[in-house]
This record gives C-alpha cells, structure tokens and sequence, in this order.
C-alpha cells in the first residue's frame, strides 16, 4: 500500500486504499507526509488506512528520511518519476533498497550514492522478471534447521545484502551459513543459501539498534533461535516491531514465554534469556511471522506444541507448513 501510495500520487484520477484488518491500524502519514510536500492530494483516516489519494501535479523535493523505512523511501523515489526536476531521498542508515535497484536496472534516471539517492521524471520500459525467493521466509526456516542441528540448501532466494543481514546474526550464534550468488532478476542478486549441520550449543547474539532495520522482518525467527541458546540475547531497537501487522514485540515475548522461554521488553529492546523451549500452547495473533516463529520454535520444543492460527502464515508463505513436513518435522493441521 505505501509502495502504491507514491506510484499513483500523480494520478490519473481518484484512489482510496482500504486494506485488510492487519492494515488498518499501520501508520500510513510517515507516507503520506513526504508525498503532501511533493504536492500529492493524500488523505489518511486518522493516519491510518483507508487513504484516499486524489491525482495531483508533483514537484520533486528533498526529503531526508524521518525514520529508517525503505517503504517510505520507495514511495518517494516512486513518486518521484513523475515529478517535476529531481528528487533526492537522504537516509542517515542503508535501508532496503529493492526500488533503487529496480529504477537503475530498468533505466530511470537515477543516480545512487551512500547517504542519498536522486531521481528524476523518467518513463519506464515493459520488463519480464522472476521474483526471487523470499529471504525473510526462507529464515524461518533455516532458523528450524539450526535449532535441530540440521543441514539446509535452499534453492532460487534473494541474496540482496540489504535483505541478509539476518545470517550475520546467525553466524554469530555459532551457525555456519553462505549465500551462493549465481544470476539477477532486475538488478536483484539470485542463488543459493546453505547451512551446514550443526554440532555445537547456540550462542548468545546482541544486534544494535542502528542495525535493526536490516533485521526487522527476521526477529521473531531470530529470537525463537536466541530462546535456544547458550546465555541472554539482545536484540535492540526493536520497537519498531509494535507497529508491524501485530504489535510484534509484544507478541514475541508473550509468545515465547506462553512456550517455556523467558523473554521481555525493555525499553526499546527485547531481551531472550536462552536455556531452550519446552512448548505448550500459543497464539500466533493473526500475524504471519509470528505463527511461523512459534511452529519454528515448536520443531525444537521438548514438549508438544499447539500453535493458534497458523493459517496466517499463508499471508507470506503459501504452504509453510507442508514445507516444514518435507523437511522432516512432525506437524498436523486441525
């Protein structure tokens, strides 16, 4: 919907953007900001969805980015295509940067360095491109092979080192992983990640809070992994998480706890204990990456464990559970 927001600010015509339940309660002025001072007619319900945007003559701008967001920055660059002169996105850290890539790889006018980006009005090409595979899904589930000491050799994912920061956490719990690049699929590196068995107890893993938006999507994989390890982990800057689909932070260590594991909030931060997972019952709170970390956690568990609204976990991974089946673990779906 962000991403939208930017492309469309220009019109033709009249949008209203509605969503779906998780949707609506996700802040959607940290968009709809930058595009009103680019001239876009946008119109938020409290900040929140449903948006109307009403087709609008831009101008370009400078906008140095509020908050780390590559949503945000994407909508900018977007709309920025059919802005009048140039548009120069600043960001004080690397974010995702899937946009930028793709405007270079197709021919925008686009000029990229550390720190800012600047786009001007720029028609784009027709394309054919495959989409890689998803790394943030493709976490959960070597996330499962390292809990259980498995190897695993996952075929076609996205390697984009601004989407991998998660295996740095995973190498530092003492998980031997490597990202094989092999092709690009409009300017996105494709291949191969492989994790090797694993013979040795988990590590304790800190990340910073200047490192967190590299990791957002991954945490509650990474913290199922940290309930796992050797000591306490901290994970910082995480509040973030309280404005996802769920208030995820919450979630994490409610859930985590609902399982045997001892995990909290402070502050900003969240904080895993370690010492392992017993099971038990919880509830993925109609969050996707919230049901696939608790079954993630349930592959490791000493005791059976039901996990609550599972089928959430087909918002992002269609089949998460019969791929988890494939790769050995004993779960049923009632």
């Amino acid at each position: 919907m962000r991403l939208l927001m930017g492309l469309l600010a220009a019109g033709p015509g009249d949008v209203r953007f509605v969503g779906d339940e998780s949707l609506s309660g996700r802040p959607m002025d940290r968009v709809a900001e930058p595009l009103r001072r680019m001239g876009a007619d946008v119109e938020t319900t409290n900040g929140t969805p449903p948006v109307t945007l009403r087709g609008s003559a831009l101008r370009g701008t400078v906008e140095p980015l509020a908050i780390a967001s590559s949503q945000v920055k994407g909508a900018i660059l977007l709309a920025g295509l059919r802005a009048e002169g140039t548009t120069t996105v600043r960001q004080a850290m690397q974010t995702r940067d899937h946009t930028e890539r793709a405007l270079q790889h197709l021919g925008a006018d686009i000029s990229i360095a550390p720190g800012e980006i600047v786009v001007a009005e720029s028609d784009l090409p027709a394309f054919r491109g495959t989409l890689p595979g998803d790394p943030s899904s493709a976490a959960f589930l070597i996330v499962a092979a390292a809990l259980t000491g498995s190897a695993l050799r996952i075929h076609g994912a996205g390697l984009n080192p601004t989407r991998t920061a998660f295996l740095d956490v995973l190498r530092a719990a003492g998980c031997e992983i490597e990202a094989q690049v092999s092709t690009t699929e409009v300017g996105e590196p494709v291949g191969e990640l492989v994790l090797a068995a694993r013979s040795s107890d988990l590590h304790a893993v800190t990340t910073t809070a200047d490192g967190f938006p590299a990791v957002a999507d991954e945490i509650p994989a990474l913290a199922v992994l940290a309930a796992a390890a050797d000591g306490p982990s901290r994970f910082a800057g995480a509040g973030e998480l309280r404005v996802k689909e769920s208030d995820r932070l919450h979630g994490v260590v409610e859930g985590l706890r609902a399982l045997g594991a001892d995990a909290d909030a402070d502050g900003e931060d969240l904080l895993v204990a370690g010492g392992g997972i017993r099971g038990g019952n919880v509830d993925g709170g109609a969050d996707h990456r919230l049901a696939m970390a608790f079954a993630v956690a349930a592959t490791a568990a000493r005791e059976e464990t039901t996990i609550e609204g599972i089928e959430a976990a087909e918002v992002s991974f269609p089949g998460f559970v019969a791929t988890l089946r494939r790769l050995g673990a004993k779960a049923d779906v009632a």
